[in-house]
C-alpha cells in the first residue's frame, strides 16, 4: 500500500512515478487522494473534539453531582454527543476504507535506475554466465527425455487432476528433493532461517503481498470455497504474513527467511499452460528467499539475494542470464525488479527461473510491520524476496542442459551426492 505522506508531502512527485510507468489513468487518484486526505484529516480533527468534549463533560456531571448541583443543562448537551459521535464515526470510517482502497491502486515509487519500457521485450539484458552446450545430436526436450527414462508421468496426472499437474519417478523426484536440499542448504549456512510456511492464508495477505495482481486474483489464486483461505503461489505470501502487526528492534533486523513450500497458481489464459511438462504448471516446489530490511539498508540486501540465486545457478552449471524489469513490465508492488533466465537448448532462448524483488515498504505498510529506531521512532520496515529454486523449472533445464546421445541425464556434480550417482538412465517402468 503506497504512503499518503508522499502525495501530502510531493504529489507531483507521484505523479512523475505514475507517468514513467504509462499508468496515466491513475494520474486523478492522485488529486483525488489528496483531496480525501484533507478531508479525513479535518474529520478526525472534529472526532477528537468531540471525543474531548464528552470526557470533559463527563468530568463536569460527576463534579456536579458530587457538590449536589444542578447537572440538567450539562447531562442535556451530553445526550447529543454520541448520536453526533457515531454519524462522524461512521463517516470516517467510509473515508478511511476509500483513501486505503485508492492507495492499493497507486504503483509503488520506482528506483530512479529502473529502466524505462513498455513491457516485457524492452527489458535490458545486465550479465550472462556459462558457455552455451554445444550438442552433436538432435536434442530433445524435457518432455521426451523423462518420459523415455520412465521419470515422469504427464499422461496420468491429466487424468487424476488435469493440465498443469504432472507425477515425478525415482531419480526426477529425487532430482526434485536433491535440488530443494541444495537451496536450503546453502542459505542456512549464510544464516538464513529454515521455514515450512502453511499453504494458505487469508485474503488480505494476498492483498498485502500483491495486490495489484490480485484484482483479479481468481483467475491467478486458488481459493477454499465457504473459508476465507488462498492456496499460496509462492511461500512470500505466508512469510511475510508471519510477522503482520508486529514491531521490531533495530538491532533484530535483518531477519532473513529461507522458506520451502509447494506454490499453486492458477494463471488462467497464460500461454502455454496446457502445454505437456514441468515449466508452467498449476503446482509447484520453490524454495524462497525473503528479507525484513531496515529501510536504509534494503538495497544492500536486493544485491545479496541476487548474488545468493546466481551462485546456486553457478553451483549447477547451467548457462544463465540476468534482465531487469524495465517500467512497463515492473508489477506495482515492486520498486526494482531483476529475473534470471536459464538457457533452454531446445528452443534456443532463455527462459525464467527466479524473480527478485525489494518492494520497499510497500507490502509492509498494510500489514503494519514496523522497526523501532535507536531514537525510539517507529517507520515501516522494508521486505524483498528472491527465487532460491524454482525445482520444476531447473529440473527442466538439467534435463535438456546435461542430456546425452544415449537419452541418459549427467547429474551435476553438487548434486551427484545427494542422488548418490553421477547419470541418470533409463529405468523399467
Amino acid at each position: 500500500m503506497f504512503d499518503i505522506k508522499l502525495i501530502r508531502e510531493n504529489p507531483e512527485l507521484v505523479k512523475a512515478n505514475i507517468r514513467k510507468k504509462a499508468q496515466k489513468e491513475k494520474l486523478r487518484l492522485v488529486d483525488d487522494l489528496a483531496a480525501k486526505d484533507k478531508k479525513f484529516r479535518a474529520l478526525k480533527l472534529e472526532l477528537d473534539e468531540l471525543r474531548a468534549k464528552r470526557n470533559s463533560l463527563s468530568q463536569q456531571i460527576n463534579e456536579a453531582k458530587k457538590n449536589k448541583e444542578d447537572v440538567g443543562a450539562v447531562l442535556e448537551e451530553a445526550k447529543l454527543l454520541p448520536l453526533k459521535i457515531k454519524e462522524k464515526e461512521e463517516g470516517f470510517s467510509l473515508l478511511q476504507e476509500e483513501i486505503t482502497a485508492s492507495l492499493k491502486k497507486i504503483p509503488n515509487m520506482m528506483h530512479k535506475d529502473v529502466p524505462v519500457g513498455k513491457d516485457s521485450s524492452e527489458n535490458p539484458e545486465l550479465r550472462r554466465w556459462g558457455k552455451i552446450p554445444k550438442f552433436d545430436f538432435e536434442v530433445k526436450n524435457h518432455v521426451e527425455l523423462a518420459e523415455g527414462l520412465g521419470l515422469a508421468e504427464f499422461d496420468a496426472s491429466a487424468k487424476t487432476t488435469g493440465n498443469g499437474f504432472y507425477f515425478l519417478k525415482g531419480d526426477l523426484a529425487l532430482l526434485n528433493l536433491a535440488l530443494i536440499q541444495l537451496a536450503v542448504s546453502h542459505l542456512a549456512k549464510k544464516g538464513y532461517k529454515y521455514v515450512e510456511p502453511p499453504l494458505m492464508v487469508h485474503k488480505n495477505i494476498c492483498d498485502a503481498a500483491a495486490g495489484a495482481i490480485l484484482e483479479n486474483y481468481e483467475k491467478v489464486i486458488y481459493k477454499v470455497e465457504g473459508d476465507d483461505l488462498h492456496l499460496i503461489p509462492t511461500s512470500e505470501f505466508a512469510v511475510l504474513g508471519m510477522h503482520s502487526e508486529e514491531a521490531f528492534e533495530h538491532t533484530q533486523l535483518p531477519l532473513r527467511y529461507v522458506a520451502y513450500s509447494m506454490c499453486f497458481r492458477k494463471e488462467v489464459g497464460s500461454h502455454g499452460i496446457n502445454e505437456k511438462g514441468l515449466w508452467r504448471t498449476h503446482q509447484f516446489n520453490k524454495v524462497e528467499q525473503f528479507i525484513f530490511s531496515p529501510p536504509n539498508d534494503s538495497w544492500k540486501y536486493f544485491d545479496e539475494l541476487m548474488k545468493n540465486s546466481e551462485e546456486l545457478i553457478q553451483l549447477l552449471g547451467l548457462p544463465y542470464r540476468v534482465i531487469e524489469c524495465c517500467t512497463g513490465d515492473l508489477g506495482d508492488w515492486k520498486a526494482r525488479s531483476f529475473d534470471l533466465e536459464v538457457w533452454r537448448p531446445t528452443l534456443g532462448e532463455y527462459g525464467e527461473v527466479g524473480s527478485l524483488s525489494n518492494c520497499t515498504d510497500y507490502q509492509a505498510r498494510d500489514l503494519n510491520i514496523k522497526v523501532i529506531n535507536k531514537d525510539g521512532s517507529r517507520e515501516v520496515l522494508h521486505t524483498l524476496n528472491n527465487t532460491a529454486i524454482a525445482t520444476s523449472r531447473v529440473m527442466v533445464a538439467i534435463l535438456e542442459n546435461y542430456q546425452q546421445k544415449d537419452g541418459s541425464i549427467l547429474v551435476p556434480k553438487v548434486l551427484q551426492p545427494f542422488l548418490q550417482k553421477e547419470k541418470i538412465v533409463p529405468t523399467k517402468k
